[in-house]
């Protein structure tokens, strides 16, 4: 779906010597961008092509020479053919006597390098210009080489031979020379290896063959049936698939034809030429990338080129331009560039047109193709069908050459350039009512002419609604109209001396404002064109080329107009241009800025800017960069368009721009990050590289992360944006090369649709678009918060109103927050007005006031104490939500109940047994009904209980329902499940049975124990007499939490005595002694609290119930003996201490406890108070010395170690930047390298013994002091346990390992403490030099491993400062 169009036009002309002469034939020189044209006069003309260097060089063959010597060609001589032979950079000329000239244009040296018998008919060379084919009026074929040495020689013309024409007179008496065939076209394939000929005499019936012949040989390689060819005109397609020959069908079809032929010869499609039968065929051409062929076809008023396109099997004529009068007119594509034409007429007029082309896609998604006299018009909305299909048919009387649509509040209008210079308005009906024109052909021929709006002085381009009733255009006049325009439209006449760079003439702005006179009233639904004319009209004349022209999509009557250079300007209507756009528009809305290059796509769009409405301009250049604001976002993009959404605004505005690249990927890429960042990260397919701005846009420098835009993969090469559907429908719709469409709905924008829906509180869409888009049903709860939506859920059900909808959602939702998982990283609304926060979300509201919902009471029963509970209660509480809803607002019916159903099955957990009640609630209504005529119809409102019960099988686990059915204790509903669950009744009639024979209380414990309701068990079981008894005390010991509950259930003291020694039984079993002591003392069992007492450590405990047991002094000694022996076992020699003091009166073994317990002083204190203070002094000093010594020798080794750690982590660390380096400069990146690489460090670099056996047991810091070294070393390793275990070296955690190694060998609080008081107890015994040694090392120790660690973190923060750290410079402050 596009359109060609013209975006610039230039003219030029051939100043021709004399009155009569005549342009006949032209050639390209496409290195110098120029041509040459040879006339009548036997002169040769050459003009410039590029406006900036323009100059004529001519050279008359019939002149003499300055020498003296006679002319090249005499006067009767015609030159016939002409080409350029980039080689030699030289002009050959065939003459129709046969001389062959070669010109060269630098020097204006002449010389004739070979005659040919019978005059040259043409002269065409090879595409690698190393062979000249050519064709003689004898009907041969000469291939030449650049030596001009004939390779071979060929007739091409099979049907007469060499005698026919030298005598003049063909077989059926006709004249050869004479004939009207006698024109040769010669036209080569793309790569040079087969050329065709065409336009031979014919045989009698004056039809001709299309010949295929073979470069190497001139062997004939085909040859097509004979045909009515047409003026030999016929053109190989540069690619090879076909060639195209004009036919003349007008005897069947009444219009020209065209054909076209595989090389086999064999005809291959056609289409016909519009016009009348006068219409004829002069000239085939293909542009370089057989993308488009232009025909020459001569009226008999005037003359036309029109160019034709292919796409999905159909011919469309795409441009018609026309030439008044007889002149003969030429026509060529440029050779590399495929979108430029050269037009000149016999008289020396030049007309340089560019060709681009423009989406069909108009507002509002509506494609108005252009096919001929054919405007084919669909709303993709609508109908989503591609051309040659279409909604509805606009026929005129003339091919459309542009077209301008507008469709602004309920006025759809649309303007029609034609090629006969005339201007049609058609009116297009209300948009609701566009179904009523499908498959209608309005024809406007049929319309008063008066009503066309006549344009002199050339064609109206870059048509352009400002209003609804007002329309701008542009037209390009050269010199010499400039002048007579002036005169013409001297009242209106306006000028700005915009200047652009060298181009030939003037732009000329056409505004006009229009007026629709047709007093007859249209039927609603129709097409209306009639009664249109021009009520005021305003021109501007601009010194420069207009590129493109856009309406502003924010204000009326406004125009951004293009010039050639990039530059933008700013047009009002009846003001004319502003002069200065940068800086009114900085005032008003935004800078205007222009574009690097010219871009024949330009789109300005509404965008927010912090809540203000601003324009942004893109534009695409014919490179593929896509520009906008002076800077690049893409530069190999090759078509984009915009996504509007509305949400939660009352003006639609741009949020998304998607384009394609030449890798065939869909870029959807937020408008804000565009407008706002810095850097673009463009994918370049293979190896996606961030590219720069240049210049900073707005904020910081920063990427626009991946997780901002979307690339999705086109899954056919060439494939082309050519629209957007927005709004809810957020759909993407491409063209294929082939011309099928193909519509894609990006995830990001589905997303971003539902988003909207949900903000507006359009439930009911946004169901729609998950249900269509397969979303997971979970963002309609997760979006705002499941708080929120609990409380909009009588709003929810009321505007779905579809309990099938409503039943999947149910059966979706799940604990997990799609947007913080699925969803997370793509962009979804996040506005700054009118914003509402909901948990981490902020959505939009298109209220000013904030949402109000009425029932809390569900939030309030799940947050206890006014606080937010965890997000497991989401599914409850929404089901919840629901189902209040549906029971208290929705009518009674099945549809209803099975949702209701639904909800209790999908709850977390399952609600199987309240499903169940409503379900045998429904089977007690349907017997009762059944047995109660009156009655006998209402249970048809209700839904069957076995529908019912089916329903909730399918929704849960069969197994879940029948055990939930035996919770209910009904055997019966059981029995009913187990049947419907396809049970085998072997396996549950036998156990139903044996349940039905039971008690009540009975099978209810029975029930409760296979159900695992133990609590519910020992109640059922209590109640069944004191003849169970021992049954719930097995119950109780196999399920020991229901101690508790069989103490509030059974009052009788001996039952309580034997529940409490059987809970303490379970407690001792456990270890936990205390407790099992408080069970026993409760039932006065003091021997097995004693037990558990001693058992437990609680030595205070135990000889208090010694006490209650009334033991003897011996007994109350010995129990004290043993009570020492066990704290010591359990490592508490202070405890064992006091109990040896008070119980045993064994003061020495105390003292010795307390040593051991490194209680300094109080092991002095207890001396001196039983009068062994010499004693035990010598003691506690001996053991405070060997206690400080062995510290000594531990600090020593510790800063050793930590010298090694710090020289290991220094080496490690400086072999990692070197290898980044080195890296580096290879142009690797460190992600390309395993990470072992960085860590292949020899583990002998410092001597490191901390990873071997040797002293490893020393690593840590956490030294303490004790009398034995064992208990140190003990302390040492569980320590080290903590912290990880051993170093590996040349592994990639090295380097943080030794770190934390570093770290943790730093002295604790309780180390301290415990160096604090023997450096005291060394003091009190005048032991000041060993207390001042181990103070020292201890001092030199903790200095020395702060010192690495700040050492080591200094590295560290210096290399992320340096930005160099990279994976491996994270924060240390996680070993803190």
């Amino acid at each position: 779906m596009k359109n060609l169009k013209v975006f610039s036009e230039s003219r030029a002309a051939v100043n021709l010597q004399a009155e009569s002469e005549e342009l006949l034939v032209s050639a390209l020189d496409v290195e110098q961008n120029r041509i040459f044209f040879a006339s009548s006069a036997n002169i040769i003309y050459g003009i410039n092509l590029s406006a900036s260097q323009e100059m004529q060089w001519t050279i008359n063959l019939c002149l003499q020479s300055e020498l003296g010597l006679p002319p090249i060609l005499e006067a009767e001589d015609r030159i016939t053919g002409l080409d350029y032979l980039i080689e030699q950079e030289a002009l050959i000329v065939g003459t129709s006597t046969g001389d062959l000239v070669l010109v060269v244009p630098t020097s204006n040296t002449v010389d004739v390098v070979g005659k040919v018998e019978g005059g040259v008919k043409t002269i065409a060379s090879s595409p690698d210009g190393a062979l000249l084919i050519v064709a003689t009026g004898f009907g041969q074929l000469l291939a030449m080489t650049q030596d001009w040495d004939v390779l071979y020689e060929v007739s091409y013309d099979l049907d007469n031979n060499l005698e026919t024409f030298m005598s003049g007179t063909r077989a059926d008496g006709i004249s050869g020379l004479s004939s009207p065939f006698s024109q040769v076209r010669v036209s080569w394939r793309g790569d040079g290896k087969y050329f065709a000929t065409l336009g031979c005499s014919g045989n009698s019936e004056g039809l001709q063959r299309l010949r295929i012949w073979e470069r190497e040989s001139g062997t004939l390689h085909s040859s097509s049936e004979p045909k009515d060819f047409m003026e030999a005109a016929m053109d190989w397609m540069p690619s090879g698939a076909k060639v195209a020959a004009a036919c003349n069908t007008s005897k069947t079809k009444n219009c020209a034809s065209v054909a076209f032929f595989e090389r086999n010869g064999l005809e291959r499609g056609s289409f016909d030429i519009y016009g009348t039968t006068e219409a004829k065929i002069e000239m085939l051409k293909w542009n370089c990338n057989s993308e488009l062929l232009a025909a020459l076809v001569r009226y008999d008023e005037w003359s036309s080129i029109q160019i034709w396109s292919f796409s999905n099997y159909h011919w469309y004529l795409k441009q018609e331009w026309r030439y008044l009068g007889k002149n003969k007119l030429m026509f060529a594509w440029d050779p590399e560039r495929p979108m430029r034409a050269i037009c000149w007429t016999a008289y020396g007029l030049v007309h340089l047109l560019t060709l681009c082309w423009s989406s069909a896609v108009y507002d509002a998604s509506i494609a108005i193709v252009i096919d001929g006299v054919n405007v084919l018009v669909t709303p993709l909305s609508l109908s989503l069908v591609p051309p040659p299909m279409s909604h509805f048919n606009i026929m005129f009387q003339s091919a459309v050459q542009s077209v301008a649509f507008t469709s602004r509040g309920l006025e759809s209008h649309l303007a029609v350039g034609l090629s006969d210079g005339n201007l049609s308005i058609v009116k297009f009906p209300n948009m609701n009512m566009w179904d009523q024109l499908e498959g209608t052909v309005y024809e406007t021929v049929n319309v008063d002419p008066g009503s066309l709006i006549k344009i002199e002085f050339g064609d109206l381009r870059h048509l352009t609604w400002l209003d609804p009733y007002v329309i701008l255009g542009v037209m390009h006049c050269d010199g010499d109209q400039t002048s007579l325009y002036s005169d013409f439209i001297s009242n209106n006449w306006r000028k700005c001396p915009l200047m652009s760079g060298g181009n030939n003439g003037v732009s000329i702005l056409v505004e006009m404002e229009l007026v629709c006179n047709n007093v007859e009233e249209v039927e609603p639904g129709c097409l209306s064109s009639s009664g249109w004319v021009v009520k005021s009209s305003m021109h501007t004349v601009i010194e420069s080329s207009v590129v493109a022209i856009a309406a502003n999509p924010m204000t009326r009557c406004e125009a951004f107009i293009q010039l050639g250079n990039g530059d933008i300007v700013s047009y009002m209507s009846k003001e004319g241009i502003n002069i200065a756009p940068a800086e009114l528009y900085k005032e008003k809305r935004s800078n205007l800025k222009g574009f690097l290059s010219y871009c024949p796509w330009m789109y300005p769009i509404p965008v927010y800017d912090y809540g203000k409405l601003k324009v942004l301009i893109f534009g695409l250049d014919e490179d593929g960069r896509l520009q906008v604001n002076g800077q690049v976002i893409c530069s190999t993009c090759t078509s984009f368009s915009f996504y509007a959404s509305a949400a939660g605004k009352v003006q639609e505005v741009v949020t998304h721009l998607i384009y394609t690249t030449r890798q065939d990927l869909l870029i959807v890429a937020n408008i804000d990050e565009i407008f706002h960042g810095d850097v673009h990260y463009e994918s370049m397919g293979n190896g996606q590289s961030p590219v720069g701005f240049g210049n900073k846009l707005q904020g910081e420098n920063k990427l626009i992360r991946e997780g901002n835009h979307d690339e999705l993969k086109v899954w056919e090469r060439g494939a082309k944006l050519i629209g957007i559907i927005n709004g809810d429908e957020a759909a993407v719709i491409l063209q294929t090369v082939r011309g099928n469409l193909e519509v894609i709905y990006p995830r990001k924008l589905v997303l971003l649709a539902i988003a909207g829906a949900l903000v507006d509180k359009r439930f009911k869409d946004a169901v729609s678009l998950v249900r269509q888009h397969r979303i997971n049903y979970n963002i309609i709860v997760d979006y705002c918060g499941w708080q929120s939506f609990v409380e909009a859920a009588s709003e929810f059900v009321r505007k779905i109103n579809n309990l099938s909808h409503i039943t999947e959602f149910v059966c979706a939702l799940k604990h997990e927050n799609v947007m913080e998982t699925l969803y997370k990283d793509i962009l979804l609304p996040n506005h700054q007005d009118n914003k509402i926060e909901c948990g981490s979300q902020i959505f939009l509201s298109n209220t000013d006031s904030p949402l109000e919902f009425g029932n809390q009471t569900i939030i309030k029963r799940l947050e206890p104490g006014n606080e937010i509970v965890s997000k497991n209660c989401k599914v409850r509480a929404v089901l919840e939500a629901v189902r209040k809803v549906l029971e208290e607002e929705v009518s009674k019916s099945p549809a209803r109940e099975l949702c209701i159903l639904t909800t209790l099955a999908c709850n977390d957990p399952p609600e199987l047994e309240e499903a169940l009640k409503r379900i045998k609630k429904w089977r007690e209504t349907e017997i009762a009904s059944t047995m109660n005529e009156v009655d006998g119809g209402l249970h048809k409102l209700n839904l069957s209980a076995e529908e019912a019960l089916k329903h909730l099988l399918w929704l849960s686990e069969p197994d879940a329902v029948f055990h939930a059915a035996l919770g209910l204790y009904d055997l019966h509903l059981a029995a009913i499940v187990a049947l419907n669950s396809q049970r085998d009744p072997k396996e549950f009639l036998p156990f139903l049975q044996e349940l039905e024979n039971m008690p009540s209380p009975v099978m209810c414990y029975t029930i409760d124990c296979k159900l695992c309701r133990y609590e519910s068990a020992l109640k059922n079981i209590a109640a069944a007499g004191d003849a169970y008894f021992e049954e719930c005390l097995q119950l109780m010991k196999s399920n020991p939490k229901l101690f508790a509950l069989g103490l509030d259930i059974f009052k009788d003291v001996g039952k309580r005595a034997v529940i409490l020694e059987a809970w303490g039984d379970h407690l001792f079993s456990e270890e936990r002694f205390e407790e099992a002591a408080m069970a026993y003392c409760s039932t006065c069992s003091f021997q097995k609290a004693l037990g558990s007492f001693r058992a437990g450590g609680l030595w205070k405990e135990a000889l208090t119930m010694a006490g209650m047991l009334r033991l003897t002094t011996d007994e109350v000694s010995s129990l004290a003996n043993d009570l020492c022996e066990e704290l010591q076992a359990l490592g508490k020699p202070a405890e064992a201490a006091k109990i040896a003091l008070g119980y045993c009166k064994d003061v020495q073994g105390a003292i010795n406890l307390l040593l051991t317990a490194r209680e300094w002083l109080e092991a002095l204190r207890i001396g001196f108070l039983y009068d062994m203070g010499e004693l035990v002094k010598s003691q506690v000093k001996l053991a405070a010395i060997e206690c400080a010594n062995l510290l000594i020798l531990e600090y020593e080794e510790g800063i050793e170690k930590v010298g090694k750690y710090l020289a290991r982590y220094l080496a490690v660390r400086q072999r990692r930047l070197l290898l980044a380096a080195k890296l580096e400069m290879e142009g690797k990146a460190k992600e390309d390298v395993d990470d072992d690489t960085f860590s292949e460090t020899s583990s002998n670099i410092s001597g490191m013994s901390a990873y071997t056996l040797g002293k490893a047991s020393n690593a840590s810091g956490n030294l303490s002091t004790s009398s034995t070294g064992s208990h140190v070393r003990t302390r040492i390793r569980t320590r080290r346990k903590v912290h990880g275990g051993k170093i590996r070296a040349g592994s990639p955690g090295e380097e943080f390992a030794l770190v934390e190694h570093l770290q943790s060998m730093v002295l604790s609080s309780r180390a301290q403490e415990e160096l604090k008081l023997l450096l005291e107890a060394l003091l009190l015994l005048g032991e000041e030099d060993v207390a001042r040694k181990l103070q020292s090392f201890a001092a030199r120790y903790q200095s020395c491993q702060l010192a690495a660690v700040k050492d080591a973190e200094d590295k560290l923060a210096e290399e992320q400062a340096d930005g160099t750290a990279g994976e491996s410079g994270e924060s240390l402050s996680m070993y803190k």
